[in-house]
């Protein structure tokens, strides 16, 4: 009895100490330090929101020790720049604002996105600054808006940079005032930053230990070999984040125009149209979102009024040639004439293309309809112009005639002499229901 409980007893131990070896790394694992990363890069977007957003949900429910955001911006909107900056001051999980990769900026509205994360950081060789105000398409603002709108900006700026020291918010109002930028080590120097790192690695060495105050409270940095969680973007903000490219914008607006256009040259189908709506509905987010000038609008809504009424003019080819050299215009005003640092430019090359092809594309559509308005018809009583056909009932002048198959009540043309049973006739024409008819005359070789 005594060795069976001692065997017992070793079995046991034996399990719990194999146990033992696959728990303790489970435990060691779960107390690592971790953080999620979230990339955001390119022109300011509403997609923004809504991926950040995600990213401090998920650090919120994997109780993540740090939510880094990856930065690489020219800057954009100054209320997405303020809904961001709410997002980013309501964490409940410690920001750290990264600008990376090496060269990479965080222009104008990105410096006041940096100010607001409890850890500013930056790569070797970018930038940050260049914060002064600009319209939409990159031009001056009116001076007393300008004023205005710099105040306002100066006020925020001040109040997420004053932790960091007079020299810091002297170097973010002079960004505002007079465009200035600095360079990673500047920014550093003038403590508008609290790291410069080489890569994610060294900043999260650098972080490890640090304390700082999250909504208040003293927060000590746990940093070390964190596991790093990367945030995806979803396959929808992907999509609207490609209506940021100028170049996709012009191909949904040409595409959807074109479409537009078929669905009124040959209305019925409602498939051209839809799809031409839907396009439209895209490329109108895009220009919501890109620096553009308008008045490039006209010039595209010249170039659609000619396509619509070359459909209508006698003379064909003109009237289109005229809206492609105006669609041209047009795009290259729309795009091309705003002229707002970090946004790219629709290529010429693309727009000319796509311009000469919508033409084409749409005289096509045009000459098939006038080839078919100009076509005999060929079904129904109309197609029964000029057939032949032979006397059933004696014509003196009506009687009734088979044509084409059919038994057809007919009379005699005018100067027409009666007709016998079986005699071969000619339908001159069609009136209502009745056959006009003459006598087929017969050549003997």
């Amino acid at each position: 009895m005594k060795k069976q409980t001692l065997l017992t007893l070793n079995f046991l131990l034996i399990l719990a100490f194999f146990l033992s070896g696959f728990i303790a790394p489970a435990q060691a694992q779960s107390d690592a330090p971790s953080a999620v990363v979230v990339t955001l890069e390119g022109p300011l977007t509403p997609v923004w929101t809504s991926h950040l957003n995600r990213g401090i949900d998920q650090a919120v429910k994997q109780n993540a020790d740090l939510l880094i955001i990856e930065l690489n911006t020219p800057g954009g909107s100054v209320d997405l720049m303020n809904s961001l900056v709410q997002q980013i001051l309501a964490s409940p999980v410690p920001v750290v604002v990264y600008v990376s990769p090496r060269g990479a900026m965080a222009a104008s509205a990105g410096t006041l996105i940096v100010l607001s994360g409890q850890v500013g950081a930056m790569s070797p060789e970018s930038s940050i600054g260049a914060a002064s105000p600009v319209g939409m398409q990159g031009e001056d603002i009116e001076s007393t808006m300008e004023e205005k709108t710099k105040e306002i900006l100066k006020a925020s700026a001040r109040s997420l940079a004053e932790r960091r020291g007079t020299e810091a918010v002297s170097l973010v109002e002079e960004a505002i005032d007079s465009a200035k930028a600095a360079s990673a080590s500047e920014a550093l120097q003038a403590g508008l930053i609290d790291i410069v790192a080489l890569n994610m690695d060294e900043l999260l060495d650098q972080l490890d230990g640090r304390t700082i105050q999250v909504n208040g409270v003293d927060t000590v940095i746990r940093s070390r070999g964190a596991r790093l969680i990367p945030v995806e973007p979803t396959l929808i903000e992907e999509v609207l984040a490609m209506l940021t490219n100028p170049n996709i914008v012009f191909i949904l607006l040409s595409i959807g125009v074109q479409a537009i256009l078929i669905e009124i040259s040959s209305p019925g189908g409602w498939v051209a149209g839809t799809i031409g709506v839907i396009l439209l509905a895209l490329a109108v987010y895009g220009l919501g979102i890109l620096p553009v000038n308008w008045f490039g609008i006209v010039f595209l809504l010249i170039a659609f009024i000619l396509f619509i009424l070359d459909i209508k003019a006698p003379t064909h080819g003109a009237l289109t040639t005229a809206g492609v050299a105006s669609f041209i215009a047009g795009a290259l005003i729309l795009f091309n004439s705003a002229r707002v640092p970090g946004f790219p430019r629709v290529s010429v090359g693309l727009v000319i293309g796509m311009g000469i092809f919508i033409g084409l594309t749409f005289f096509a559509v045009v000459m098939i309809g006038i080839r078919a308005l100009k076509k005999p018809i060929i079904t129904g009583r109309e197609s029964l112009a000029g057939r032949e056909g032979y006397v059933v009932v004696r014509l003196d002048p009506n009687g009734i005639v088979q044509v084409a198959g059919e038994q057809w009540s007919a009379s005699l043309a005018a100067g027409e002499k009666p007709l016998r049973q079986g005699e071969k006739v000619r339908v001159e024409r069609v009136e209502g229901v009745r056959l006009i008819v003459r006598r087929l005359e017969e050549t003997n070789l």
